[in-house]
Order: C-alpha cells, then sequence, then structure tokens
C-alpha cells in the first residue's frame, strides 16, 4: 500500500458542517487536519448544488434551526453569513391562512385569529424550556456509565447546575416543565385550542426529520430542541450551503486541509489505537486521531467489530435511523402565486398541516411503510443565484413521512409517485404549479442515505428519543465522544446533541478530544 509521506494530527472522515467544524476548532489550536470527503462535493446534508444550468439549490437542508450562537462566535461566522428570520405561513384549506412573524400570530391578511393567546402561551413555555436545554447542547454529557457517583466533579457540577436553573424557574414552571417535557405535542396543543392550522402547525414543528407522530410521547421534548435557540427560523442568503460555504473558508485559513473523491475503507489501527486511513484505492494516511462524522453503526463498522465487545456492537446495530424525510426540488419557469398570501408574504416559509389530526393520520400510514394519503409539508422558495433573476425560480420541500422502509422498496417507479405525491398536495394551494414546473429532483430517504452516508436517510443519524439522547447518544458509554478504539473520535449528528446546522456535534468532540490528552 502507498504511503501518504505527510503526518496528520487529526484525520475527520466526512466533510458535513459538522465534520468541518471539528477541522476549523482544532485547526484553531494549531493542529495539523486532514478532511477526507468520498463525494466529490463539500457540505453533507448541508449543501448547495446545480440543480438546472447556473441554478443553484440546497440540496436537502434549506433554513436554519439550532443555528448555535457560540459556535458561529468561535468560527467568526457572524460577518460571512446573510440571513434573516423569515414568516412562517400555515396554509389553510380555505384560503384563510396564518402567519407567524416575530413571534405573534395573525391571518395572513393581518386580522386577528382567535387562537393567538393560545399559541403566544405554548410558544412562551417551549422556548423557555428550551433555553434551558440550550447550554447542554455544547457541554460533553456526563459520564455516567459506571453510575453518578463516579461522576467526576465536574460533570457532577454540571447536573447541579441544570438542576438549580430548573430550580429557579419557580415551582410552577418546573411543575410544568416536569409535567410536559416527555408528553406528547398533540394534548398539549389540544388542550389549549381546537384542532386546525395553529394545532397542525405545532405538531409538525415537533416531527420534522423524526419516526415520530404528534401522539407519541416525547414529542414536546423536540420542539423543546427546535425552539432552544429561537422558534423562529433563518433563511440564509444562497441558501445553507453559504453555511457550509463560510465554514470551508473558516477551515482553510486556518490550515485544513480537505480532499474531495477520498473514501475511507477502514480505519488502521495498532495495539488497540489509531493509526490512520485507508482510502478505497489503497493509499494510507497517517494520524494521531481520527473522527468520524459518519453515523455510529458505519463508524463502527469502519474501525472493525473485533475491536468492539459483543454488547457494545449490539447496541450500535440497533441505534434507531428510520428516516422519514423526503426532499424534492422544483425549478419553475414563473414566480409561483399562492392565494391569499401577499408578495411579500411569499419569501416565507410554508407549512402544509392543516391540523394535528392530518399530521397523526399521514403518520399512521408511513410507520407501517405506506406512503400518506397527504404529507406534511415545509416548503420555501428560494432565489439562492443569479441565473433565478433571469426568469427560473425554485421551490424547495421538505416532505414528511415517506419511509425509508417503503412496502415494496425504492426503485424509479417509487420514486415517481413520491413526485406525484408532492406535486398533488402543493397544487392544492398553488393551483398553476404543474404546468409551471421545468425539473423535478426528488431524493427519498434510501437515496439520502446513498448519497450522504446518513443512516436510513435520517436528519439526525439516529432518533432523538429519550433513551437515544445525553448520556446514552449514540448508546451508553460513548457519550463523549471517544468511539470504542483510543484516538477514535464520533463527531457527527449521531453524537451529542443530535442533528440541526449547529456544528456543536462538532465543535464538543474537537474539544473532548482535546481534553482526553490523546494528542500529547
Amino acid at each position: 500500500m502507498a504511503q501518504s509521506e505527510k503526518r496528520y494530527d487529526v484525520i475527520v472522515i466526512g466533510a458535513g458542517h459538522n465534520g468541518l467544524v471539528s477541522a476549523a476548532t482544532l485547526a484553531k489550536l494549531g493542529k495539523r487536519v486532514c478532511v477526507l470527503e468520498k463525494e466529490n462535493e463539500i457540505g453533507g446534508m448541508a449543501r448547495n448544488y446545480e440543480i438546472a444550468d447556473g441554478l443553484q439549490a440546497p440540496r436537502i437542508a434549506h433554513l436554519l434551526y439550532n443555528y448555535n450562537p457560540v459556535v458561529a462566535r468561535e468560527l467568526g461566522l457572524a460577518e460571512k453569513i446573510d440571513k434573516a428570520p423569515i414568516s412562517t405561513i400555515a396554509l389553510s384549506d380555505d384560503g384563510r391562512h396564518i402567519e407567524i412573524a416575530n413571534g405573534a400570530l395573525r391571518y395572513a391578511d393581518g386580522a386577528e385569529h382567535p387562537d393567538a393567546a393560545a399559541y403566544a402561551e405554548i410558544r412562551r413555555k417551549i422556548e423557555k424550556f428550551g433555553k434551558l436545554l440550550a447550554p447542554l447542547a455544547l457541554r460533553s454529557p456526563p459520564d455516567l456509565s459506571e453510575g453518578l457517583s463516579l461522576a467526576g466533579a465536574g460533570e457532577a457540577a454540571a447536573i447541579a447546575k441544570l438542576g438549580l436553573e430548573l430550580k429557579m424557574f419557580g415551582k410552577k414552571d418546573m411543575r410544568e416543565f416536569l409535567r410536559i417535557v416527555l408528553s406528547n405535542i398533540y394534548d398539549l396543543a389540544l388542550d389549549e385550542m381546537p384542532d386546525g392550522e395553529v394545532a397542525g402547525l405545532l405538531a409538525a414543528d415537533a416531527v420534522w426529520g423524526a419516526w415520530a407522530g404528534p401522539r407519541s410521547p416525547g414529542t414536546v421534548f423536540l420542539l423543546m430542541y427546535r425552539y432552544a435557540y429561537g422558534a423562529d427560523p433563518s433563511l440564509p442568503k444562497r441558501g445553507a450551503g453559504a453555511v457550509v460555504d463560510a465554514i470551508v473558508d473558516v477551515a482553510r485559513s486556518r490550515g485544513v486541509e480537505i480532499r474531495t473523491g477520498a473514501a475511507v475503507s477502514r480505519l488502521n489501527i495498532k495495539n488497540d489505537a489509531v493509526t490512520g486511513v485507508v482510502l478505497e484505492g489503497g493509499s494510507e494516511i497517517s494520524a494521531k486521531v481520527v473522527m468520524s462524522s459518519l453515523g455510529a453503526f458505519p463508524s463502527m463498522k469502519m474501525a472493525g467489530p473485533q475491536h468492539y465487545d459483543v454488547e457494545t456492537v449490539r447496541r450500535l446495530r440497533n441505534v434507531r435511523a428510520k428516516g422519514m424525510t423526503a426532499k424534492v426540488n422544483l425549478v419553475l419557469r414563473q414566480e409561483p402565486k399562492i392565494g391569499g398570501v401577499s408578495l411579500a408574504q411569499i419569501a416565507g416559509r410554508f407549512v402544509i398541516a392543516p391540523s394535528a389530526k392530518y399530521v397523526e393520520r399521514a403518520f399512521s400510514k408511513a410507520k407501517y411503510g405506506e406512503f400518506p394519503g397527504a404529507p406534511v409539508i415545509e416548503f420555501v422558495m428560494p432565489m439562492v443565484s443569479d441565473a433565478a433573476q433571469r426568469g427560473r425560480y425554485l421551490l424547495s420541500a421538505i416532505v414528511q413521512y415517506i419511509p425509508y422502509h417503503l412496502k415494496g422498496g425504492w426503485d424509479d417507479a417509487a420514486r415517481d409517485r413520491l413526485t406525484a405525491l408532492t406535486i398533488d398536495t402543493l397544487s392544492q394551494y398553488i393551483p398553476e404549479l404543474r404546468e409551471n414546473i421545468a425539473h423535478v429532483d426528488a431524493l427519498s430517504p434510501a437515496f439520502i442515505e446513498r448519497e450522504t452516508g446518513a443512516p436510513g436517510g435520517h436528519w439526525h443519524h439516529g432518533e432523538l428519543s429519550t433513551d437515544q439522547l445525553l448520556t446514552v447518544r449514540p448508546v451508553n458509554g460513548m457519550s463523549r465522544y471517544a468511539f470504542g478504539v483510543r484516538g477514535y473520535y464520533l463527531c457527527g449528528a449521531g453524537a451529542h446533541p443530535g442533528g440541526g446546522v449547529s456544528g456543536a456535534a462538532g465543535r464538543n468532540s474537537a474539544l473532548q478530544l482535546l481534553k482526553d490528552g490523546v494528542l500529547s
């Protein structure tokens, strides 16, 4: 095998945003870092791509949620990314849509909505409790694999601080937090308002990317996680790929080497410690540490199951990661028109979830491997390139409840069904959409897995459920990013705190390996 002459401190497998954040964080501290990406493009789920001649589109992620201000500040991204909060329009079958702008809910025509006060109170609670959870995203989870009594002083202090912050809420809010945190969003919403577009929007926001319905336990926690840094998403100019571009610029300016078309075949391990990687072509690259931004189970296979005990292999194999979300991009010849939506509002985020029952019905079909009769859809119409200003328009749609494990499997016919189902649903609100379509690109969860390596095509590389969070993410004993073999670390969405274009997992894992002293 050919041996690379250059030796690195750290090799990062995968040039998604988390891998890039890990690399940039370590390079800032003087470490020699090489990022290896099997594809020819950088960015993973957050990248842009050319969907048609000269027209750039967000491949998968199109909005920023949980954009972590600490990560952005540490990397110096604030001045590099032009982003702004956008309004949300919950589309209604009767054409009287609902708008949420600057935290206030009203009808899209400006009239007061009867559920505005109930929505405001639910949002207040979810955001407040989400802010309690937000600091946890920037800490390595405490190591409780041997029990709380053996946790280090720093870890015990972190747990105590969380308890103190919860106590400072006051008895009423503390009781409310404990009452709702593991409950379902369906009951929480319908206890306060009749079912309709407002309840449907809350239900949809709690389940994006998840294998869960509104009635599933823990969906209130998922909404808290989503709202941890504010309930209003932002749309970056030039799409989510602008975030990746900014991180790449920072990483390269710090000396990070990024290689594309460089697929890693396996790790080199000697005396139970990482010594580097072997590429698919057979060449070897040496490093003291290897970080993987892949999912937990693929990362284990890359090291080799012989380096893990039987129970750990079983747990990693059983990490739940069944994708439920597809992506459909439409290139349009003319700017689409939605009845009841003004020209100023057309630049917002749109959600098709007319009721919480609608969302639950869609999940009820998908959990058995079937297409829903009507999917839940979030779409935006970003103008992300100069070509868009020359008469072409883009509609970027996240389509929820499209199962990874589809009955009959994913073939061209199934992909055509996904396309037809998406267009049929959108056409109920955009009447002239069908004849306006110039090009379609539909990405099933199975395709997303093949292209990005995300297990099951899952946004988070694994469900964000109570048994796959914090100290048990990805599995018990591996929550602090060290991944079984000395010098091997997990840095992607499968690690704490999960997915979203935040970079927290990448940043935390980089800081943890430095704390562990594996580069000494």
